[in-house]
C-alpha cells in the first residue's frame, strides 16, 4: 500500500511543482555541499549522497569503485542484505546506489510521515556511514560480477563501446569500462573494497542532495545526521584532463554476426563547457533528435542501410565522448561509414539550415519540462548541477540559453571542436 502511495505521488508531481523551486545551497562543517529544493503537496523526498567516486577512480583496479558501490546494501551494521531490504520495504521506501565514470551515489525516495521517514533515513545513514563488507558477501557478488564480464564477451555491442573508449581515452582514467575486466576483477580482496570506501567514502568528498516536502530546518537534519558518523577525510586531486588525439584511426575487429556495430567519435564536451550549448542544440539536428535528424535521414531513410543512427555528447568532468553510431548488415559496412562521416562533414562545413534550428529548439523548449517531472528526476538534474559546481539558475535559464543559439554559433563550435579527420572509428563484426 505504502509504495502504491508513492507511485500515485510520482503521477501527479507536475510542472507547477518545480516552477517555484529554488535551489538553495549551504556546506556544512566536513566541507560537505547540501543542494536542497523544497517542493510541496507531495508527502515524500528524494536524498541523494554522491561522491567523487566513479570508475576513474579506480586506478589499475579497474571496477573497484562499481564493486564497492554494490556492495554497499548487502550488509551494514547488525544487518544483512535481507534485513536491509525488508527495512526499506516495510516503511515503502526505495533504495539505490550506482556508479558513472565521475560519481558514485547512493539514493534514497521515501515518504515523508515521520514514522516511515525516520526508519528509511535511520537504515540509510547505516548503510552510508558502517557497511560490513563481510568475506561471504564479498564472495558472492565478486562471482556474480565476474559471470557478467565473462557474458558481455559476448556482445558485439559491448565489445565495440570497451574498444571505443580505449581508442578515445587511451590511458586516461576514462578509458576502461565501469565494471572492470575479468582479469582485474579477479584479483580483488574484501581489503580493497574497504581501501577504496575509506578514502573516498567521505564528507570532504561528498554532496548532498535533498528534494521534497521538507523545510529547510528538517533539511539540515538531514544531512547533519548523514553526515555526523561520515569521517571528514580529503577530496582527491582532479581527474587529469584528456588529451586529443592527433590523428584518426580506424579498428576492425571480427565477431560472428551479420551485423556491423560501428562507433565513431571524438572527446568531445565537458559540463562546464562554453560551447556547451552550441553543441548541444547543433548535435540534436546531426543526430540526437532520432527520426528527424540528418544522420537518420541519410542513414536510415534515403539509403536503408541501418535501423537507426544517431549521435550524442556525453558531457563529464573531462570532455566525455561525442559519438557517432549505427548497426548495419556486414556486407553495408563501407558505405554506411562513408555516408556517415560525410554527413558529419557537410554539417561542420555548412551547419544546420534556418529551418532546421527552429524546429530543433521548439522541440527541445517542448519536452524541456519531462526531463525534471517527477521529485526522482529533478533530484538527479540537482544532483549533476551541485557535482559539477554549475549554476543554481541551471534550469531556469536553460531555455533561454538555448534559444539564444544560432546558426552561427553552431557552426562556429563544431568547425573549432568536431574534427572529422581526428576521428576515431570502430567495427564490431564480420568480415
Amino acid at each position: 500500500m505504502i509504495s502504491k502511495l508513492i507511485f500515485i505521488a510520482l503521477l501527479v508531481f507536475t510542472q507547477s511543482a518545480w516552477s517555484t523551486a529554488k535551489i538553495q545551497h549551504w556546506q556544512s562543517q566536513q566541507g560537505t555541499r547540501i543542494y536542497y529544493v523544497q517542493t510541496q503537496g507531495l508527502p515524500m523526498v528524494d536524498i541523494r549522497i554522491t561522491f567523487d567516486a566513479g570508475s576513474a577512480r579506480d586506478g589499475d583496479q579497474f571496477g573497484l569503485a562499481s564493486m564497492t558501490s554494490s556492495m554497499l546494501d548487502t550488509g551494514a551494521g547488525d544487518w544483512d542484505a535481507d534485513e536491509i531490504a525488508r527495512r526499506f520495504e516495510s516503511v515503502g521506501a526505495l533504495f539505490g546506489t550506482g556508479t558513472s565514470k565521475d560519481m558514485a551515489w547512493l539514493s534514497l525516495r521515501t515518504l515523508t510521515d515521520k514514522a516511515l521517514f525516520d526508519k528509511a533515513l535511520d537504515t540509510l545513514t547505516t548503510i552510508l556511514t558502517n557497511p560490513a563488507f563481510k568475506e561471504k558477501d564479498f564472495s558472492r557478488e565478486k562471482k556474480r560480477t565476474l559471470a557478467a564480464l565473462k557474458h558481455r564477451e559476448e556482445s558485439p555491442g559491448a565489445i565495440a563501446s570497451i574498444a571505443f573508449s580505449k581508442a578515445l581515452y587511451h590511458d586516461h582514467p576514462y578509458a576502461h569500462p565501469g565494471m572492470g575486466f575479468v582479469e582485474t576483477v579477479a584479483g580483488f580482496t574484501s581489503s580493497d573494497l574497504i581501501e577504496f570506501y575509506r578514502q573516498y567514502y567521505v564528507a570532504a568528498n561528498a554532496i548532498i542532495v535533498i528534494v521534497g516536502d521538507v523545510n529547510r530546518k528538517q533539511a539540515e537534519d538531514i544531512a547533519e545526521k548523514l553526515l555526523k558518523d561520515l569521517p571528514q577525510g580529503t577530496k582527491p586531486e582532479p581527474i587529469p584532463k584528456v588529451p586529443m588525439p592527433v590523428k584518426g584511426h580506424r579498428q576492425h575487429i571480427s565477431f560472428p554476426s551479420s551485423q556491423t556495430h560501428v562507433l565513431a567519435g571524438l572527446p568531445g564536451s565537458y559540463r562546464k563547457d562554453p560551447d556547451y550549448f552550441p553543441l548541444y542544440v547543433g548535435n540534436y539536428i546531426l543526430g540526437g533528435s532520432g527520426l528527424v535528424s540528418r544522420l537518420f535521414e541519410e542513414v536510415r531513410e534515403k539509403r536503408g542501410l541501418a535501423y537507426s543512427a544517431y549521435s550524442y555528447f556525453a558531457p563529464m568532468y573531462r570532455k566525455g565522448p561525442f559519438t557517432m553510431g549505427l548497426q548495419t548488415r556486414n556486407d553495408q559496412t563501407e558505405q554506411a561509414v562513408e555516408v556517415m562521416m560525410n554527413t558529419l562533414k557537410d554539417f561542420v562545413n555548412n551547419g544546420p539550415t534556418a529551418k532546421e534550428l527552429v524546429a530543433a529548439k521548439k522541440n527541445i523548449s517542448g519536452g524541456f519540462v519531462l526531463r525534471f517531472d517527477t521529485n526522482s528526476k529533478l533530484s538527479q538534474y540537482v544532483n549533476m548541477i551541485g557535482f559539477y559546481q554549475m549554476p543554481l539558475d541551471y534550469l531556469e535559464t536553460f531555455q533561454k540559453n538555448v534559444e539564444a543559439v544560432t546558426v552561427e554559433s553552431i557552426q562556429d563550435a563544431f568547425k573549432r571542436r568536431i574534427k572529422p579527420e581526428l576521428f576515431q572509428i570502430v567495427t564490431v563484426g564480420g568480415q
